[in-house]
């Protein structure tokens, strides 16, 4: 055997023993998926509802100004956390709940999606859910977000038998932040493009998020203004005709050991 076939043969191996299927790239199709409610994009009604939500915290600066300017507009917002976060700084989520705020598991490390292998997906959301589940309820729906929201066929299969609901945002609802473009930019691309039953992408970790906040107090009252009620995502889902299917049993996991990488 030459030492080209058997380099190729070392790493088809240890791929196998050490890293595990991998996901199948191919994402979604969300006309497939969203009538069934595996994915949720946006909830459209008649009601004059939207909910904010926040990735990527929680972060010791901003999610705390955050949450100052949701406690001054009496608001309820969702926050998709990462674990080594929550593990960092777990008064804040006290205080996240503590107020009122619905939180979601958004991964332990915020791998890419792309390429991750079925056990890393269990892993990244069990570590996680391990750390979220203190807070959750009886009637509890399990939110999960994926990094960059992406999200493959075979992920999409993974997370259904967590019993994880999955949660992206309005397409219209990006307003980029993240490469802050500036507190009243990110203000009106929200405020423009705003339609019932919104899920709105912010975010509250990750890099200076002081335009975001600066923004903030700008979209709540307007939002108010304009006669939106800001709810939680779950509040949001009642409206969703297939909500009271959310609920029903407790889908069997993956029999796949819990090892911290």
């Amino acid at each position: 055997m030459s030492t080209i076939v058997r380099v190729i043969v070392s790493v088809l191996l240890f791929q196998i023993l050490f890293i595990g299927p991998q996901v199948d790239a191919g994402v979604v199709n969300r006309f497939e998926v969203e009538k069934y409610g595996d994915v949720i994009w946006e909830v459209p009604s008649k009601k004059k509802q939207v909910a904010i939500t926040f990735d990527d915290g929680p972060d010791p600066v901003y999610t705390s100004q955050i949450l100052d300017v949701l406690k001054k507009e009496g608001v309820h917002a969702t926050f998709f956390l990462i674990g080594k976060r929550v593990e960092k700084y777990p008064e804040i989520v006290k205080r996240e709940l503590n107020e009122g705020h619905e939180i979601g598991n958004h991964t332990y490390n915020h791998p890419s999606f792309h390429t991750i292998s079925r056990h890393k997906v269990v892993v990244e959301t069990r570590r996680t859910e391990h750390l979220l589940d203190p807070a959750h309820h009886s009637d509890y729906i399990k939110l999960f977000r994926p990094p960059g929201g992406t999200v493959t066929k075979n992920s999409l299969k993974v997370l259904k038998k967590e019993g994880y609901k999955v949660i992206l945002w309005s397409w219209h609802q990006d307003p980029r932040d993240w490469t802050n473009p500036g507190s009243e930019r990110i203000a009106r691309h929200i405020l423009t493009n705003l339609k019932n039953g919104d899920i709105i992408l912010l975010h509250d970790s990750g890099g200076n998020r002081s335009q975001t906040v600066a923004a903030l107090k700008i979209i709540l009252p307007k939002l108010k203004e304009m006669g939106y009620e800001i709810v939680t995502v779950d509040e949001l889902l009642k409206m969703h005709p297939r909500y009271n299917e959310f609920h029903e049993g407790e889908m069997k996991k993956e029999e796949v050991p819990l090892i911290i990488e």
